[in-house]
């Protein structure tokens, strides 16, 4: 009997508890879907039943009416973006108000990833933000072009050697294989200052951690909800999100570096070069990045710098703050920028015509240039940016943005027929659903056809400001979305020179999107049929 009527207390007080946690919304007139106990809205993310490209769309549709919405990551209440100017409100007017991310990694436990730009918080986040601004600058970044080019020659005479190889005249290739141990030659090249030939040296170290260290499993997913729902707990018990035997392995790479430089007085106009400039005050915004960012210097889609990024800043940082940034730079270069390519290549591949089309800009360039490729030519390849933009809206890398109340703030209300404002209240999370607004016919009609046209100049000015932000918004957008853009133009520009893409049997003609991997990936793979371009 006492058993029992102790179960029943104990049952009687998870009712009131969860009774209080879900009725957050209810209680204001902001809709939602009805939430499980302790799983909140994550039960379909939580079985594999959807992805989180699913989840953002479902969401989004299931309340059209709506300013925002309401979900629940577990027992924490998140408050979910509809309206444009209120998303740009919250990204950029108030920003001080939704300063800092959600998820929280320690620095104790995650000693690297836990010091890097996406992690840090606050005024130190700011700082962060000012000192490393000037590294992604167009001034900085032209000095990389030609150790990009390098090591797309290397890309290119590896894949000719398969083609002559095949004896057929041509191979079948998986495109994000491809396009991911170019990113991962490049960010060696680039930010490292390492030669790495990952198209003929298939295992090398380099991209096996690369590989490791940035495969989101079933296991580190679970550990990234944990950051997000109880983070003093994961703190307490000492988890980390990625071994430490990766982190090691990369900081040891970059010590090595910058000590050798420093001995032997090496020059290199890569990430490290900058990173010992930071570390010694000597880096900041120049007058050629002033002169360059009056213009569109690197596309549509560039993700401009903000006051808080342009403030001079006179912090010293330890070397394993800088090692922190290097460690992130690699992380997001080697897959959020390789899956750009992955499926610019597939869309390349489904669609003739604008490969064609492409291909005579790239022979027109090269033309005009005598040759000469550079920072400065590719900037004036107007359909190159058209296409690279398209891709960027159909398959962001950035599904969504994620933003952390620091201060109670009123939203206003959720919709016309509320009869109250919403407050949101400090430590409640904000999303901001990309992947919905770049895939919603009100902004984007036929959002699902693959289309460069909606980014010429006779068109761009038809697409609605903020409703298009493959880079995030505001100042906390992608530090490297200039680095991100002339990679990738980088990489189709001298792909495409010499070789012809087209569908095999391999090739995914629906587009699905596989629901065995949380990153984002074509079901079956980026399957395609290359051969000399005549």
């Amino acid at each position: 009997m006492l058993f029992l009527i102790w179960t029943g207390l104990i049952l009687c007080a998870l009712w009131l508890y969860f009774h209080q946690v879900y009725s957050r919304f209810s209680k204001h007139g902001v809709k939602h879907f009805k939430p499980i106990p302790i799983l909140g809205n994550m039960a379909r993310l939580m079985f594999r039943i959807d992805l989180f490209t699913d989840d953002i769309e479902r969401n989004y549709n299931a309340f059209p009416k709506e300013r925002f919405t309401g979900k629940y990551d577990f027992i924490n209440p998140t408050v979910v973006i509809r309206d444009i100017e209120l998303a740009k409100q919250i990204g950029i007017k108030d920003f001080d108000y939704f300063l800092d991310h959600r998820i929280f990694l320690n620095e104790k436990t995650d000693p690297f990833f836990g010091r890097s730009l996406i992690s840090l918080k606050g005024n130190e986040w700011k700082d962060m933000r000012s000192t490393l601004s000037p590294v992604f600058t167009s001034s900085k970044i032209r000095f990389m072009v030609p150790l990009m080019v390098e090591v797309g020659n290397q890309m290119i005479e590896a894949l000719k050697k398969k083609i002559d190889d095949s004896g057929v005249g041509y191979v079948d290739i998986e495109g994000k294989d491809l396009s991911t141990r170019y990113a991962n030659d490049v960010i060696a090249s680039c930010a490292f200052g390492l030669k790495v030939d990952s198209q003929t040296d298939d295992n090398n170290e380099f991209y096996m951690r690369g590989k490791e260290i940035s495969k989101i499993t079933f296991i580190q997913l679970i550990k990234m909800f944990g950051f997000m729902v109880i983070p003093k707990i994961m703190a307490k018990l000492n988890i980390s999100l990625f071994p430490e035997h990766n982190a090691n392995f990369f900081k040891s790479v970059i010590k090595f570096a910058m000590n050798d430089r420093e001995e032997n007085k090496i020059v290199r106009p890569d990430l490290i070069h900058l990173l010992m400039e930071v570390k010694k005050g000597r880096l900041s915004h120049d007058s050629r990045d002033k002169e360059m960012s009056k213009v569109s210097d690197a596309g549509f889609a560039v993700a401009e710098e903000s006051s808080v990024g342009k403030r001079e800043i006179n912090k010293v940082w330890s070397d394993n703050d800088l090692i922190a940034q290097a460690i992130l730079f690699f992380v997001a270069g080697f897959d959020t920028v390789s899956s750009a390519m992955a499926f610019a290549l597939h869309e390349l591949t489904l669609n003739p015509d604008v490969q064609e089309k492409l291909v005579q800009e790239i022979k027109e360039n090269d033309r005009k240039f005598g040759g000469k490729f550079d920072f400065d030519s590719i900037q004036n390849m107007v359909y190159l940016d058209m296409v690279v933009s398209e891709v960027l809206r159909l398959w962001p890398p950035a599904v969504g943005l994620d933003r952390l109340c620091i201060k109670d703030y009123n939203l206003g209300r959720p919709n016309s027929e509320a009869t109250e404002d919403f407050i949101i209240r400090k430590g409640e999370g904000i999303a901001i659903p990309v992947w919905a607004f770049h895939r919603d016919p009100n902004y984007f009609p036929d959002p699902l056809k693959f289309d460069p046209e909606r980014f010429s100049e006779e068109n761009k000015h038809n697409i609605k400001p903020y409703t298009y932000m493959p880079f995030g918004i505001g100042p906390r957008n992608c530090i490297g979305s200039r680095f991100a853009l002339c990679e990738v133009k980088v990489m189709l520009y001298q792909l495409l020179q010499r070789i012809e893409l087209s569908p095999c049997d391999k090739t995914c003609m629906s587009s699905e999107l596989d629901r065995t991997t949380v990153n984002l990936r074509i079901k079956g793979g980026h399957w395609m049929r290359i051969k000399i371009r005549k």
